[in-house]
């Protein structure tokens, strides 16, 4: 069964890291990568997100579908701008080079090529850095740590519960499937892509309902125990911050810093190679 978004129980330094730690330092992250369009902080931020990933333990074919599907959508998505804007990195950079000696609208141009080279940067920047908080951190723990920073707690236990459901929704999913197998119904890869949509697509009905039913359960069972009675909650998987959390937030908060310098240094965003 492919895994989607799944935490994955491995020791490393990064598990070792507190829920709330690593939400804080994604968002960082994440604002730093958005933010700039410096290729050397992109090219930078890629190599320490590659490092990172090893270093939390996480192999590639853990998550190889979620990979393929974000190569996917980025293929399309630059597909899409060049056909829309092909000359929009020509009036970012404020110059016009043409290669091959071609010319006319859709003719390659380097500033629009680098801009599509900086915004695939971006990606790869920041998809790791998604992929390595999911798969490292407990839907428990990430809820206590929420609470800990302030966050009230009905809505870091709705968090955790949204965390640990989709596993739960993905098992579902492929029970339904291989019932629906042993009734004939074909969804392997020995079928077309359009009658396994179609297959795909039956499943839906049954994986709501399931899924309703599911959440109805749920809710009944947190009423009766009496859930968001009170203020406050005590939490079984909560930790302290240590030393290494507050060494890894500052760290992410220096990107922040380094992004407004270099954007600075650049006089805006981008870091133009053309002038």
């Amino acid at each position: 069964m492919t895994n989607l978004f799944n935490y994955i129980d491995r020791p490393s330094p990064i598990h070792r890291l507190t829920g709330a730690t690593k939400f804080v330092c994604l968002l960082l992250w994440s604002f730093a990568a958005m933010s700039t369009y410096d290729t050397r902080m992109l090219i930078g931020l890629v190599i320490v997100s590659m490092i990172l990933f090893t270093v939390g333990r996480i192999h590639l074919k853990d998550v190889s579908f979620m990979i393929g599907f974000t190569l996917v959508f980025l293929v399309i998505n630059s597909i899409a701008i060049y056909l829309f804007a092909p000359f929009h990195g020509t009036e970012i950079y404020g110059t016009k080079t043409y290669l091959w000696g071609l010319s006319g609208r859709f003719a390659p141009t380097a500033e629009q090529l680098f801009y599509h080279f900086n915004y695939i940067l971006k990606y790869l920047a920041t998809i790791p850095i998604v992929l390595l908080f999911v798969c490292t951190t407990n839907p428990s723990e990430f809820a206590a740590s929420l609470n800990k920073i302030g966050i009230k707690y009905s809505i870091a236990y709705s968090v955790a519960l949204a965390l640990r459901y989709i596993p739960d929704i993905q098992k579902q999913y492929h029970e339904i499937s291989q019932a629906g197998q042993a009734r004939d119904i074909e969804m392997t890869k020995k079928a077309s892509l359009i009658n396994r949509l179609k297959s795909a697509s039956g499943i839906l009905i049954p994986l709501i309902l399931s899924s309703m039913d599911r959440i109805e359960i749920i809710s009944n069972a947190m009423e009766l125990r009496g859930f968001g009675k009170e203020k406050k909650r005590t939490w079984y998987m909560g930790r302290p911050f240590t030393a290494t959390d507050i060494a890894a937030m500052i760290g992410c908060a220096m990107l922040i810093l380094l992004s407004a310098y270099l954007a600075h240094v650049n006089g805006g965003r981008y870091y133009n190679p053309f002038i």
